[in-house]
């Protein structure tokens, strides 16, 4: 997805946005070509059920984001079919849309709830209002700002998380190969819990790790490495 515009984020105002409506997850279209998306510790549990987690660096903050894989190659959503979705778990991120909440310009403490500007699953014709005719936000838009919230909040905890693992020199790069209906993918550029080195760990960090909640999200990381076994064979029945 690269060679893609990054998504148009406005500020969702009444007087603006009054008369649309969101089709909430009627299709999948807004993922259908990203083969990762980017996922919350609280979530590890239900997707490494399904999904790869892997961690992957950001070259220019040079920060480290975890991610659940979609699909083996560069625009390939394996488990989006038409308009619906192959997999049990949605990951939050993906189910949010086309919502997200923004910092207000410069001012990163004051968030603004923003709307995703030309997402297909927004239009006026179909789908959850999200104002009503007197310029009231509707009980469907409310649910959203609430997990929008709950969202954010995870993933700040997330982001704590991730930081320590890499102050602890926890990820370690790895290039996955995976063959996929005698087509061999090899994968370079993802990172994943060193259970060496977690095992190595201080006593002190580790009391300090369980304390924060971090456990069951590493253990969940390093199980789901078996689901590549999965993507590669939903991708070799394309």
């Amino acid at each position: 997805m690269s060679d893609q515009q990054p998504p148009k984020i406005v500020p969702l105002r009444s007087d603006v946005h009054g008369k649309l409506k969101v089709r909430e997850l009627g299709t999948f279209e807004h993922v259908k070509s990203a083969h990762m998306v980017p996922v919350t510790a609280h979530e590890f549990s239900r997707l490494g059920a399904e999904y790869p987690i892997v961690f992957v660096k950001n070259s220019d903050t040079d920060q480290f984001q975890a991610v659940a894989l979609m699909g083996l190659k560069v625009g390939e959503n394996l488990f989006v079919d038409g308009e619906k979705w192959k997999g049990v778990f949605v990951p939050g991120a993906v189910r949010n849309h086309p919502f997200v909440l923004a910092p207000v310009g410069e001012n990163k403490e004051q968030l603004m709830v923003g709307l995703i500007e030309g997402s297909p699953v927004v239009g006026e014709e179909e789908g959850n209002a999200l104002f009503s005719e007197s310029g009231e936000e509707t009980d469907y838009l409310k649910a959203k700002k609430e997990n929008l919230v709950g969202y954010l909040e995870s993933e700040q905890m997330t982001r704590a998380f991730v930081s320590v693992l890499a102050e602890k020199d926890l990820l370690a790069s790895q290039n996955v190969s995976v063959t996929a209906g005698g087509e061999k993918i090899n994968l370079g550029g993802v990172y994943i819990v060193d259970e060496k080195k977690l095992g190595e760990l201080s006593e002190e960090d580790f009391a300090d790790f369980r304390k924060r909640g971090f456990l069951p999200a590493l253990y969940a990381q390093l199980g789901s490495m078996h689901q590549f076994s999965r993507l590669a064979k939903m991708h070799a029945e394309g």
